[in-house]
């Protein structure tokens, strides 16, 4: 499917105006499900930029709204999580000619945005916000301890001193609150249900399992799947990798898999 990609401004956000880049299959359904998606980068990067995520979301006919998260208010905790929660509220409520009423509203995030679309969904949840239909959690950063076994493997692919410098800086603020660490967080009822997705090779593996794992416990609905190696899937947070990416399908059939199973419920 041929997607359409834009810029624009969400100009009547609470916190003030956000740019973001719009991708949009050009076939789409009368209703498409909505996912404001959250941007790789080891809470370092900002800008509006291309993604192939992103992208490759669109071609299942979603319209997925990539926010500068970070420029707004700036790149330290709590300032993305403001941004990021004032972009799906204003959604929920206006949807700025993205989708319509009946589309299902969705948060999703590849590593630290991965970890700001979790904490987006706990604010949602502690605000009642119940128009969240759904999170995507896309090899999610959620443990600043960086104590996993899988995460040994993070020096391999060029990222463990990225992250390390990446979480010293989110929390440099002097916090670490639940929302900055999700997988702190103690209570996890309630939240919207969740898609999470690894790969065997994925030195973010451990965390997003467990964090998986304590959302089932909780009674969150969950559909988790685990690519196997040699997918090149660390390349969506921008992890070396010597093989070429064959990631795309499996994801975009997981993700309307989980988007047909929310519209359900």
């Amino acid at each position: 499917m041929t997607v359409q990609i834009k810029d624009m401004t969400l100009d009547k956000v609470a916190i003030g105006p956000v740019s973001a880049r719009v991708y949009q299959g050009a076939d789409y359904d009368t209703s498409p499900p909505v996912l404001i998606y959250f941007h790789s980068g080891a809470f370092l990067e900002d800008g509006r930029k291309d993604s192939v995520v992103a992208e490759t979301l669109a071609r299942t006919g979603a319209i997925v709204v990539m926010a500068d998260y970070n420029a707004p208010l700036g790149a330290v905790f709590p300032k993305p999580l403001e941004t990021g929660f004032s972009i799906f509220s204003f959604l929920a409520k206006k949807r700025a000619g993205l989708g319509n009423r009946k589309s299902l509203l969705l948060v999703g995030g590849t590593e630290a945005g991965g970890n700001l679309a979790a904490a987006v969904a706990l604010k949602a949840r502690d605000h009642y916000a119940d128009e969240l239909d759904g999170q995507v959690l896309l090899s999610p950063l959620l443990d600043p301890y960086m104590g996993s076994a899988s995460i040994r493997q993070a020096a391999a692919i060029g990222m463990r001193d990225r992250w390390s410098e990446g979480w010293s800086r989110y929390l440099s603020g002097g916090v670490c609150h639940p929302y900055a660490a999700p997988c702190m967080c103690s209570r996890l009822s309630g939240v919207a249900p969740a898609l999470i997705v690894s790969a065997e090779d994925d030195p973010l593996l451990d965390e997003t399992l467990s964090y998986a794992d304590r959302l089932k416990e909780a009674g969150v609905k969950v559909q988790q799947h685990v690519l196997p190696a040699g997918t090149g899937w660390p390349s969506i947070y921008g992890g070396a990798c010597e093989e070429t990416s064959s990631w795309q399908d499996s994801l975009n059939e997981r993700f309307e898999g989980f988007v047909k199973s929310v519209g359900v419920q």
